[in-house]
């Protein structure tokens, strides 16, 4: 196998315009920069690398902002670059289930399906993202910023309001019923003038400020002890559910090693890159197990997967075949602390040989566990400092604003993570107490050679391994950075769920609906089509199914000094910025 000509990736030898129209340019910077869907939470992580703080420092103020242009973020996992010791740490900050929580308890509660519906308040787990946020600025931050400090812009743009973008207000168009019916304060907590905001309406977050404070003054005791803490567990147990001030006193994320495939690694160790993951309870190791099927079916076929032409028949079908592989490894991810995940045999030569061996290059296959679906419910960001650090960070809700049920005086949506639980005895990630479910939400980190290459990520649900990919093969194939985010991309799903209406149902087979994006040619989704794929083609807002993203990526000018080439996906509101 040729090794990787990383010449390649320099910005001088990228073909930005080959296969289609790059709408946004790459984003230089020789200190820091920040990349993420709002361009306002941008200029809070720049507020805070301005002040001295680290890509961990304004990975959290970026996030926190989000929460106030996006409010859709209470759980959160990050991967952290560390550029003195050239390693990758991650954070997980999801929460688990209530600790009496059963499913005899949800089956005498009239709950017959597989998951828990998203509206029931069972299916809360304690917010992770404050534990989150304190756990990255305390692990890996610079020790020059307090917490206060991190979170001020936040507080700040909760206070004076924020006016809304265009896509982000087509997701409150989408939520309002779900709002409405779930919260009788919906009113003065989302909509002031009883209507989602219209791009342009400023939204004031006062009690989300309040929030924030408490935070900040406090520690994770503003949170998970006292007012807020008593405001969620009311709220929870009002709608059935099980939740105490206990489980929420007992909640802290967690530092975590990340998990990695070596892609196109030779035995030297000096080829290849190498593409990292949170551990499960994430979805993460799809992306690996998918790529690692791609290498298998390079050895088996003798083709090289950068070779074939980008959004070819051939090469879509190998992405398509391989995913959808990947995706019945599913099965197994769960809480790791409560059930065996096999990760070592997931990513095992072995095993992904013999999934690569179910690939006909001439047609679609039968694969079995799991139905991959998308809903937009996320906010990524990635961050970079001068010291050559670098933070990729994602939150979310799920479905949308979750529940919808907003806890009296906090100014937040409750998620419904759990329904990430699979409601089926036996079922490695079948509910319990004190449980992770399964989560979709995963940064990205690729390495090679312990330097770091870039951060990244693409939000929306189950499309977010897809994106990781697809991303990241664009990147391998010489794509500048807003050329890789740019390029159509294909979704495996269940269908195009509007917000609050997804189902991470574990159960049923993959053979469902693929979208391709407009920019596809239509010939070669006649031609997959004709090898039995069910094909659809997404336009305007339904392209929304492809995901979000962003990058940064470290490249070195002909003088050796590093850069930040960064891009912002053109599918959502935000930018890349640097600092100056």
């Amino acid at each position: 196998m040729a090794p990787l000509d990383f010449s390649r990736l320099h910005p001088s030898h990228e073909p930005q315009f080959a296969h289609f129209p790059s709408r946004r340019s790459t984003v230089f910077s020789t200190k820091g920069a920040i990349a993420t869907s709002q361009p306002l939470a941008c200029q809070a992580g720049l507020e805070i690398l301005n002040k001295g703080g680290n890509a961990a420092d304004a990975a959290v103020a970026t996030a926190a902002a989000l929460n106030v242009c996006e409010p859709t973020c209470t759980d959160i996992f990050c991967l952290y670059y560390d550029a003195k010791t050239k390693t990758v740490r991650g954070v997980n900050g999801s929460g688990k289930a209530p600790k009496a929580l059963t499913l005899e308890y949800l089956r005498s509660q009239g709950i017959t399906g597989d998951t828990i519906p998203l509206t029931n308040l069972n299916s809360v787990t304690c917010p992770g993202a404050p534990a989150g946020w304190i756990k990255t600025v305390s692990e890996f931050g610079s020790g020059k910023l307090t917490l206060r400090e991190i979170l001020d812009p936040a507080i700040r743009l909760a206070r004076e309001g924020v006016p809304e973008h265009e896509l982000n207000s087509n997701q409150w168009q989408l939520s309002e019923k779900l709002i409405k019916n779930a919260s009788p304060n919906w009113k003065e907590m989302m909509m002031p003038d009883g209507n989602p905001p219209l791009p342009s309406h400023v939204m004031t977050h006062p009690e989300l400020a309040d929030t924030f404070e408490a935070v900040a003054e406090h520690g994770r005791e503003g949170f998970y002890k006292g007012r807020i803490a008593q405001a969620i567990v009311d709220l929870v147990q009002s709608g059935g559910g099980l939740m105490t001030l206990e489980d929420l006193a007992e909640c802290d994320a967690e530092v975590v090693e990340p998990i990695k495939y070596d892609f196109k690694v030779g035995e030297a160790g000096d080829q290849g890159v190498s593409l990292w993951e949170c551990p499960p309870n994430g979805q993460g190791i799809t992306a690996l197990v998918a790529l690692g099927i791609i290498e298998q079916v390079e050895l088996q076929h003798g083709l090289d997967i950068l070779e074939l032409d980008h959004n070819s028949t051939q090469y879509l079908h190998i992405l398509i075949e391989a995913l959808r592989l990947a995706f019945a490894a599913r099965y197994y991810v769960t809480d790791p602390e409560v059930e065996h995940v096999p990760i070592k045999e997931l990513l095992s030569k072995e095993y992904l040989a013999k999934r690569a061996a179910l690939i006909d290059l001439t047609k679609s296959s039968t694969v079995v566990h799991g139905s991959p679906i998308n809903s937009s419910d996320t906010v990524y960001l990635a961050t970079a400092d001068k010291d050559g650090n670098s933070c990729s960070f994602i939150a979310s809700n799920y479905a949308g604003f979750g529940t919808g049920a907003i806890p009296k005086g906090c100014g937040f949506t409750l998620q419904n993570r759990g329904s990430g639980f699979t409601l089926r005895e036996g079922h490695p990630n079948n509910v319990k107490g004190g449980k992770r479910p399964y989560h979709t939400i995963i940064p990205a980190m690729v390495t090679q050679n312990e330097e770091l290459l870039m951060s990244y990520g693409v939000m929306g649900g189950f499309m977010q391994p897809q994106g990781h990919l697809q991303v990241l093969l664009n990147k391998l194939r010489g794509f500048s950075s807003q050329a890789s985010l740019d390029a159509p991309r294909f979704c495996i799903s269940a269908g195009l769920p509007d917000a609050g209406t997804a189902n991470a149902s574990s159960a049923g087979d993959i053979n469902s609906e693929i979208w391709f994006e407009e920019g596809i040619p239509d010939e070669v989704v006649a031609e997959l089509r004709a090898m039995g794929h069910d094909c659809e083609v997404a336009t305007g807002f339904k392209r929304k199914i492809a995901g979000k993203g962003q990058i940064i990526q470290r490249v070195v000018d002909p003088n050796g000094r590093r850069v930040w080439s960064c891009g912002s996906d053109l599918r959502g509101d935000g930018c890349a910025v640097g600092q100056i």
